[in-house]
């Protein structure tokens, strides 16, 4: 089991979307064939932070687990922030990045609670397509969006992982529509095992943002999951240079581990970590 509690709820939902968990002696590796170029889903995660000279043996360990990919991805099993040598990375291309994991038994409502739109897991297959054009229109909307096509792929199989998922009763996704089923914000919720669950691809349309949805849709989460999957540790993981953890912070999330990645995006980005 993984010391940090973002990587050990990372490899419980890979494993209910069907990834194969490999534990060796040297790294974990994680193999999601049904969704390849998933970055995240398809990783080595290093027991320790890197040491001085590692970045060559990390590489050919990726190499020998994940034979043709052109992603590299490298998660570091510690609740800190001890990169270790994650500075030889950096000079060879690599992005290291430190989010923040936020925990907490119980949310409040967000101070801006929508009530205008309606708030529930997806159920019909119109549900789930509103779903996929939510995710399309955010990465659109993006700064640097991704290529649409190979984007489309991606999110199809992401929330067909969801979708199989919530069937099998391991939790849930959550949308907040409009009356003409327009899905404005979404957001996943699943159990992680050991009373903890763990939320996934917040988003909100970039057009309907600023009216409290995302607040709303993540209490909303938890006040189900607590019903529902009796869950008793809430957590959820936010970019410490985006404005979500404030978010996360105002419904009653505090700051408990850092989960420390490193990565290398294929050089025409047609995966991702998402």
């Amino acid at each position: 089991m993984p010391t940090s509690l973002a990587y050990f709820t990372d490899l419980s939902l890979r494993r209910l979307e069907g990834a194969q968990i490999e534990r060796g002696p040297a790294a974990t590796v994680i193999r999601s064939p049904h969704n390849p170029t998933f970055w995240w889903g398809n990783f080595l995660l290093m027991p320790a932070p890197p040491q001085p000279g590692d970045l060559t043996r990390w590489e050919e360990a990726f190499v020998a687990a994940h034979p043709g990919t052109t992603h590299r991805t490298f998660g570091v099993d510690t609740p800190g922030g001890d990169e270790g040598a994650a500075d030889e990375f950096r000079a060879a291309g690599y992005g290291v990045h430190e989010d923040t994991v936020l925990t907490t038994t119980r949310t409040v409502p967000p101070t801006r609670l929508n009530r205008d739109a309606e708030r529930r897991p997806l159920g019909s297959a119109a549900d789930w397509d509103a779903a996929l054009a939510l995710r399309l229109a955010v990465n659109a909307a993006s700064p640097e969006p991704l290529d649409s096509e190979a984007y489309c792929e991606f999110a199809r199989r992401k929330l067909a992982s969801y979708r199989a998922m919530q069937a099998a009763g391991q939790g849930a996704v959550f949308g907040a529509f409009e009356a003409d089923g327009t899905m404005l914000s979404g957001l996943g919720i699943f159990d992680a095992g050991q009373g903890v669950a763990r939320y996934q691809s917040v988003e909100t349309h970039p057009e309907a943002r600023s009216r409290g949805l995302a607040g709303t849709l993540v209490h909303t989460a938890a006040e189900w999951a607590r019903q529902t999957l009796g869950t008793r540790t809430l957590v959820i993981v936010a970019d410490p240079g985006y404005h979500a953890q404030a978010l996360y912070e105002r419904v009653g999330f505090r700051p408990t581990e850092t989960q420390l990645g490193i990565e290398r995006r294929p050089a025409e980005d047609q995966a991702w970590s998402g």
